[in-house]
């Protein structure tokens, strides 16, 4: 970076001085080539004195070094030349220094000269007899004047390469040196001051980089931790069904069983089975939500219509422990994805009903708003104490593990819940009093919205 300033400067210096010597040597060539007209009108007028004083002897041992003389007859043919034969020059009546002399007293021009071959300043002056004398001089070219000036202009370049090399090289550092000592690990103590106020914006860029890297590690750390956990979740979980299994399938192999116990054994064996076999599915449904629904298409879904699809599911299991469930509401428009959907209302009414009293209720509510949609799950179960709200939504937690295992739950209903809710950009909320009931509202937004935080779903206990 101090490279590339440096380079900059000196560019930019050079390019300023080279600019300022071309104007200033435009300047002073236009200066002297005025000065050079001047002296040669002064110099015309004495000629003219002279020469209509004196006639033809006025050039008698004229010294003409410098200056080209000529006397032009009034009818335009050429009397004198100090630098040519006349008697080979044209008539000069067309010449325009002499026209405008003879026009207006006095004249002048600038040419080139096709006698001398070289460009030459004219200026003529009429005399009282009507001829004019005319005297010339070369233009100083510009080359010229460098030439002239060659040693100042030297010793200025000189100079100027020096100042320029050393004063770029010492801005240079100077702009850099705040920069190098930046604590990129501290940049928020460099806000306001003064030496650091056209870079504070990276300044705060850095830092909030910093910061998000910082979630980011804690989140992959806690997502880390989350998955070691889970890991050895399911494998507790899965243990216990299969040591059940392995144990009833060994009494009965090994003929252990009375004949009366078969069937009761055989009742057990199913029921473990099957609830291994719903803890797996709720493991690839969890993947499957982790995975952000990857796998699952979105979709115009009623939310009223997949409402009473799941509670349709749950009657039987409803109806066996003697709880109603109702489903109201109207039809509810919402863009989802159907089967997560159906796991949020399903989870929590198959919750509301493991978790209820005998003759107990479940009500679930769809009210269709403005901008989003209400799913409220309210039971009249044994509620959730408000120390165990936060923590419900994780894998595997229970309230109550000897009822959990009772009722024949996974542990992984509400955090499937909870993915399925962040996934469709949604909140949930919890109110709940012992004895009393729980009730879940969910709301949703009736177009697809970034999924929330992956740290923590958006719900309130």
């Amino acid at each position: 970076m101090s490279n590339k300033i440096f380079k900059g400067i000196w560019i930019v210096a050079l390019s300023v001085f080279l600019a300022s010597l071309v104007f200033i040597m435009g300047i002073s060539y236009n200066y002297f080539t005025g000065l050079q007209k001047s002296q040669l009108k002064n110099e015309t007028e004495l000629a003219a004195q002279g020469v209509a004083n004196a006639g033809m002897n006025y050039f008698d041992g004229l010294n003409t070094e410098g200056y080209r003389i000529t006397w032009i007859g009034a009818d335009g043919d050429v009397l004198y030349d100090s630098d040519a034969d006349t008697a080979t020059m044209e008539n000069h009546m067309e010449r325009d220094e002499v026209k405008q002399a003879l026009a207006e007293g006095y004249g002048e021009s600038t040419r080139y000269s096709s006698t001398l071959s070289d460009k030459q300043l004219y200026a003529a002056k009429r005399l009282p007899d009507g001829s004019v004398i005319r005297l010339s001089i070369v233009q100083m070219a510009i080359w010229a004047l460098i030439l002239g000036f060659a040693q100042p202009i030297c010793i200025v370049i000189l100079i100027a390469l020096i100042l320029t090399f050393v004063l770029a090289s010492h801005i240079a550092k100077k702009i850099v040196k705040p920069i190098n000592e930046i604590d990129l690990d501290k940049p928020e103590q460099y806000y306001g001051k003064e030496n650091y106020k056209e870079v504070e914006p990276l300044l705060m860029h850095i830092a909030a980089q910093r910061n998000q890297l910082k979630k980011d590690q804690e989140q992959i750390e806690k997502t880390a931790l989350i998955r070691q956990e889970f890991s050895a979740n399911v494998s507790h979980e899965l243990k216990t069904p299969l040591h059940a299994i392995s144990g009833y399938a060994e009494l009965l192999e090994n003929g252990m069983v009375k004949e009366e116990d078969i069937k009761p054994f055989a009742g057990k064996i199913r029921s473990e089975s099957s609830r291994m076999t719903k803890l797996v599915e709720d493991i690839i449904e969890l993947t499957k939500l982790d995975n952000d629904g990857a796998e699952m298409e979105w979709e115009d879904c009623n939310l009223l219509r997949i409402a009473e699809n799941a509670v349709d599911s749950l009657d039987a299991a409803a109806s066996a422990l003697n709880i109603s469930v109702s489903v109201d509401g109207t039809d509810a428009p919402i863009k989802g994805i159907p089967q997560t959907l159906y796991s949020i209302v399903y989870n929590l009414c198959d919750n509301a009903i493991k978790y209820n009293h005998a003759g107990g209720s479940v009500s679930v509510e769809i009210r269709p708003q403005k901008n989003d949609t209400v799913l409220t799950v309210k039971d009249t179960g044994v509620g959730i104490p408000e120390e165990c709200q936060d923590r419900v939504f994780e894998r595997f937690y229970r309230v109550d593990r000897s009822h959990s295992t009772e009722v024949g739950g996974t542990g992984l209903g509400l955090s499937i819940v909870k993915h399925a809710v962040m996934i469709h950009g949604g909140r949930i909320k919890i109110n709940s009093e012992i004895g009393k009931g729980t009730e879940f509202v969910v709301t949703f937004p009736n177009e697809p919205k970034e999924m929330l935080s992956k740290e923590e779903p958006e719900y309130y206990a």
